[in-house]
This record gives structure tokens, sequence and C-alpha cells, in this order.
């Protein structure tokens, strides 16, 4: 990896110190050298992320950038200050506002399974799993014309074909690197076979790709959402993944229905419409897909009522993808951990929804 450059001549005058909560160590807080100074727009602190590592696009910096701005009319993201791609000397960078909140995991972590009032503890977990749901719902109405990465900072998308047990296959080596029986393997791709189908014939959706609480800041007190942040990961792919995300470790009862709330309620909003504003001509293609018969179609009954069993079903097995990519990882971190240990029993029971 490239170090970040904390003595960085792109931001004179100010002191880089890393962000809590950014295993990639590639996140910082920007402050005025002289401890009390204001940017020319009047702001104290920026928010600094790197792309140092050479798993990043040459302009990742530039498809962030532009992502922030294609979705800022539909979600809280902060505003972009700075954008700056890579070169031999200096890895890429983008600068952005530092917006208010706490970290979703933090706000999560104090009313699960804590001490003092169940009912209060309860209605604040599905309050701020309804803010979540929202915003996952939300992207997941929000159409793109085909599956794929995005290659540039014009979001044009290179097509990426994705078939779950060839997933598997792929990240077979490395699973059994890390310890995973032949037998294992193959009742992993056994359910990814069954997985494949569910998930067969969505149409394309924007996906941030790694919406789990610890990247999402919420208001300490309404428990609503102020931003959405680290669009690293982000593609056009199924409109069940970052459901699948906010639901892969999190389960208590009163946060899972706020999820699904949310989504819901996200999926019937307007984010084609913002879709619209944000890329003008290019979303006349994208927004040919009618969400109505489509993606919110997928997840209904037959009364047109909300099947929630059937969103967490696809939710499961979209998140299928980051649990094989993560278990297959040979560094480790938390989530990692976390990820091992769920595959491993969903292999091991054949269900979706297994839990270690």
């Amino acid at each position: 990896m490239r170090r970040p450059v904390l003595d960085d001549p792109r931001l004179a005058g100010y002191i880089l110190e890393p962000l809590a909560g950014g295993w990639s160590g590639e996140t910082f807080l920007a402050a005025p050298s002289d401890g009390r100074g204001e940017d020319s727009r009047g702001e104290h602190r920026l928010a600094v992320r790197y792309f140092a590592d050479a798993r990043h696009a040459p302009g990742a910096a530039g498809i962030q950038a532009a992502l922030l701005h294609l979705v800022r009319d539909v979600v809280p993201v902060p505003a972009v200050r700075q954008v700056h791609d890579g070169d031999a000397d200096l890895p890429g960078v983008l600068v952005t506002e530092l917006l208010p909140g706490e970290r979703g995991d933090l706000a999560l972590a104090r009313r699960a399974g804590g001490d003092g009032d169940a009912g209060r503890r309860a209605t604040d977990l599905r309050t701020l799993g309804r803010a979540l749901g929202f915003v996952a719902g939300t992207l997941a109405a929000f159409p793109m014309p085909q599956a794929g990465m995005f290659a540039d900072a014009g979001l044009r998308i290179d097509p990426f074909p994705l078939w779950l047990p060839e997933w598997v296959d792929t990240h077979a080596p490395q699973l059994t690197e890390n310890g995973w029986p032949d037998g294992e393997v193959a009742a992993l791709r056994a359910v990814a076979e069954r997985a494949a189908s569910d998930l067969d014939g969505a149409p394309p959706s924007l996906v941030h790709s790694d919406l789990n609480p610890k990247n999402v800041l919420v208001d300490p007190m309404t428990l609503q959402v102020t931003g959405v942040l680290d669009w690293e990961f982000a593609h056009a792919g199924h409109p069940a993944t970052d459901l699948g995300n906010l639901l892969r470790f999190d389960r208590e009862p009163a946060y899972v229905e706020g999820v699904l709330d949310g989504y819901f309620a996200g999926l019937d909003g307007d984010a084609a419409t913002g879709a619209e504003a944000a890329t003008g001509t290019e979303a006349d293609t994208a927004a040919g897909v009618d969400t109505d018969t489509s993606t919110a179609a997928s997840v209904r009954s037959g009364a047109g009522e909300p099947d929630r069993r059937r969103a967490t079903d696809l939710a499961r097995a979209a998140d299928l993808v980051a649990l094989v990519d993560l278990a297959a990882r040979r560094a480790a971190n938390p989530v990692v951990h976390r990820a091992r240990a769920h595959l491993r029993a969903i292999a091991r029971s054949g269900d979706v929804h297994a839990v270690p």
C-alpha cells in the first residue's frame, strides 16, 4: 500500500489526524494548523479520504465525488470540497465537509441488548432501523441501465456479470487456505446455486455495497440519518444488496422490523425522479426501468402488500457475495471474523438465514 501523505501539499494549512473507525487507515480529519482558523468556506474541519491501496481504481477519488453528486438529492451525503486523482508521487484524495452526527454502529450498540427501559430501547431500535432501511430502499429504487462497476468520473459502467456459484468457485482456494474442508465449500456452492436462482432477473439499481451502520451518521437524539459515507464499493447491482448488508449481523427484532419498514418506504419514494434530476440525459436510459413493476414488485405479495419474508430472503441471498469475499480474505479484522463465522453457519445448515 502507498501510504497517505500526512504532510500533503494539496492540503496546506491543515493537520491530518486519523478518524476513528477507519480500518483502512485512509480516512482523516483535517483541522487548520493554527488550531482555530477557517478555510475559505468558513469551515473549521474537513474529512479527508485517501485512495492509496492498490485495490482502488485509478480514478477512485473522482468516481466517489461523482457518486456524491449523483445521490445528493435523494440521500444525505457530504459536499465535496476538493478531489485529486493520484499520480506517481501522491495517492488520490477526496476532501469533503465534515457532517454532524454519531456513527450508526455506536448508536445501535448502545441500544441493542443494554440495560434500562426495554420498551424505549425497542422504540429506538425501530426508529434507527427505519432510518437506515429508508436509505437502502431509496437506493434500490434508483435504477441503473446495467449491472457493473463504475469505471470513471463520468460514472460509465463496466459490465460485471456475477453468478454466485462461480463466485464461490473463484474464492474456493482462499476458503480452503482459511481452513474450510472440501465438503463445506461444496455445501456453500449448493446454497449459492439456490440463491442465484432467487436473485435472477432483478433490474439493476444503485448499490452502496457497504451500507452498514458504521458507514452512516445519525443524529444522536432523533436517530435520523445525517450522512451516508464511504462509497468505495458502490456499483450497479441487485436492489436487495444494501438491505442484506444492514441485516447481516444485527438481528434484534425491533431493529429488523424498522429496517424493513424503511426499506419498503424507500422503494415507494421518488428516487427515480432524483436520478433524472441528477444525471440528466443519462438517466433517461436508467429511468426506463419501471420500479413499480420490477424492483418494488419483486418484494410484494400478490395483493401488492410488502412481503417481508421475500425481501429478507433476497437480502440474505444477495449478501452472500460480500460474505464470500470477506471470508476468503487473508488479512482479518473484526468484520472478516464475523463474516467467516456467519458463512460457515450458512454452509453447514444450507440456510441463508443461519447464524453462528
